[in-house]
């Protein structure tokens, strides 16, 4: 049953039909930045929402050549899409109804729905009779149907709304809020009052030209803020940083390590530790880790953007204050060149996620990869395609590069990829059955590995393909989910101890970071409309980044737009969002860089005052 939406004249309704929108997306999906992944999918957010969408409904929106829908999609569907109305239900089954006393035989309604239009499954028919046949006589009393029907709708929605308005968290997520991992506030470490910091957002978004999922004419009536900024292609060619002088000699460490795009669309990798003897000029670089081994066709990740943050490590992480970052870019590599005190530091990796996307997990080749095969003898061995991907793997939890995986390197692996750890029994019972060197897996020892586990499931490779795709890989052995990175550290005067580390409150630090770098490189323009509400811009070699600070009392909800922006791709899942901000916080609202570096690119950005309600 569909018909087409009107929005209300009045800014109210216009909210309150986003916040349906929202409340009904995430009574599916953990954040709104999720996709739509399946035509069931898409059935169970539409119900959500008070539809009662029917095949030929769902197969207008979802065709053959669909592989995913959107958040702001979702809302464009729901404007052509009426709820279910008791009435109009009503009335289709008065025509039905013979000797009009709210009856109608089980026979009568199985002939009509099963013969007519889109025909029902024996299942669905019992389930409505079951449903509503009071006196279990065979007959189905509608007028009880259909009071159940649409009140099981309104209950989904009630409870979806109820959920959203009681779960601070949840409103976040659904706002974009932090891609990292859901986090309790912190305390700002900026000038003045110390203001709770919010989560930031930092979820894919490929520039596309939708409309936005809320009327222009509601938008207009609002005040905006706009901040166009044009980057020519050569201000954003690389801006090399010159090596120091005898660099060669310099004191070096590095470590390897790995982002990970999860679930939700979030993005999460290892912390470090690093501690300085003495204070020395440093030279600090990141950039991701070429995996190929053809020279002439490096790894697809190459193009993705990296970071690496730096905060001093206090007596407790919450006294951890934000040093600097890697600004400068030279090709893939992300560089800082100053001084550095002595005493202990975190390096927080990161990655804006603009070009680390949600892909597929469909094999990219057509050709189904195998695991696992019998010998002549048949005997279970691994394919060369999983031999070549497991020494990648290898490759990438090897962290310090020496060409053995410890247990402390095991363990990180494990916890990606199972959830627990190997404890120091069982690393010796691995001692005893696969080759190490100096307590340490080798490669070959880490395939023997493998080939057991394979072994004892009598070849089901079903538990090699949970690792793998922990680990970034789709069902064609492609790493499309994952960018593994390499730190470099040279110290002039003294060496170096770097150690990966995994924080609890490492994506709380990161934003910490994130939130001081915009706002104390760049000024802040107050929104027109909304008394002590600013926005920070702030425009780098290669990045543009925005952050939104509310030091109002009350919350605040900004509609933000990026459709006049060209040759841009977010870090948002969207084109058209909106940020909630509380009472006195900061939260980042987006990152964009150009899709194509070779070309001029426009960021053009209105953000937009909504009414409070």
């Amino acid at each position: 049953m569909s018909g087409q939406w009107t929005p209300a004249a009045e800014n109210k309704d216009d909210e309150a039909f986003y916040v349906q929108c929202r409340a009904a997306y995430l009574a599916v999906f953990k954040s709104s930045l999720s996709n739509i992944a399946s035509k069931q999918q898409l059935c169970r957010v539409l119900q959500q929402a008070g539809r009662n969408p029917s095949h030929a409904t769902l197969n207008k929106y979802w065709t053959p050549r669909t592989t995913k829908l959107n958040f702001d999609e979702f809302c464009d569907i729901l404007k052509s899409e009426r709820k279910t109305d008791e009435k109009e239900l009503m009335g289709i089954f008065r025509r039905m109804d013979v000797k009009g006393d709210g009856y109608i035989k089980h026979s009568e309604l199985e002939r009509v729905l099963t013969t007519g239009g889109e025909a029902m499954m024996s299942e669905e028919l019992e389930a409505i009779f079951a449903l509503a046949d009071v006196n279990k006589d065979g007959k189905l009393f509608y007028p009880e149907f259909c009071r159940l029907l649409v009140s099981t709708v309104e209950q989904c929605q009630m409870a979806a709304l109820e959920r959203l308005e009681a779960d601070t968290k949840l409103k976040r997520q659904n706002f974009g809020s932090q891609s990292y991992s859901p986090l309790k506030p912190s305390m700002s470490s900026g000038a003045g009052a110390p203001e709770p910091i919010r989560e930031n957002s930092e979820p894919t978004l490929k520039k596309d030209h939708k409309s936005s999922s809320r009327p222009s004419s509601a938008r207009s009536r609002r005040s905006s803020l706009s901040n166009p900024v044009t980057m020519t292609c050569s201000s954003t060619k690389s801006t090399k940083v010159p090596e120091p002088a005898g660099l060669q000699d310099w004191h070096h460490s590095f470590m390897k390590g790995s982002f990970f795009l999860e679930e939700d669309g979030s993005i999460s990798s290892l912390q470090y530790h690093l501690h300085l003897p003495k204070t020395t000029s440093v030279y600090l670089t990141i950039q991701p880790l070429d995996l190929s081994h053809r020279p002439d066709k490096p790894s697809s990740w190459m193009t993705v953007d990296t970071a690496l943050f730096v905060m001093s490590a206090g007596e407790t992480r919450e006294d951890s204050a934000f040093v600097c970052f890697t600004e400068s870019k030279d090709k893939e590599k992300y560089v800082w060149k100053g001084e550095l005190n002595a005493g202990n530091y975190y390096l927080l990796p990161f990655s804006t996620g603009c070009k680390l996307k949600r892909k597929n997990r469909k094999s990219l080749s057509a050709k189904l990869v195998e695991l696992i095969y019998r010998t002549d003898t048949g005997e279970l061995d691994l394919s060369r395609e999983l031999r070549e991907a497991l020494s990648d793997i290898f490759e990438v939890i090897d962290l310090d590069g020496n060409g053995l995986i410890s247990l402390e390197e095991y363990n990180f692996f494990e916890m990606r990829t199972s959830g627990e750890k190997c404890d120091k029994d069982a690393w010796a019972v691995c001692k005893e059955n696969f080759d190490m060197r100096k307590n340490q897996l080798t490669r070959q020892g880490f395939m023997e590995l493998n080939l057991m586990e394979a072994t004892e499931k009598g070849g089901d490779p079903e538990d090699l393909w949970v690792t793998l795709e922990a680990m970034g890989y789709n069902r064609g052995l492609d790493l499309v989910e994952a960018c593994p990175f390499q730190i470099d550290i040279h110290c002039e005067d003294s060496q170096p101890s770097l150690k990966p580390i995994s924080m609890d409150s490492g994506p709380k630090l990161l934003n910490q970071a994130l939130q001081k770098s915009i706002t104390t490189r760049t000024g802040a323009k107050m929104l027109r409309g909304g008394d002590n509400v600013f926005v920070y811009t702030c425009r780098g070699d290669h990045r543009i980044s925005s952050l939104i600070a509310n030091k109002s009392n009350q919350k605040v909800t900004i509609h933000v737009s990026n459709e006049h922006s060209v040759n841009c791709c977010s870090s948002r899942g969207m084109t058209v969002f909106a940020v909630e901000v509380p009472a006195r916080t900061k939260m980042v609202c987006q990152h964009v860089l150009p899709v194509n570096e070779t070309q001029d690119w426009t960021y053009n950005c209105v953000e937009t005052m909504m009414p409070t309600t």
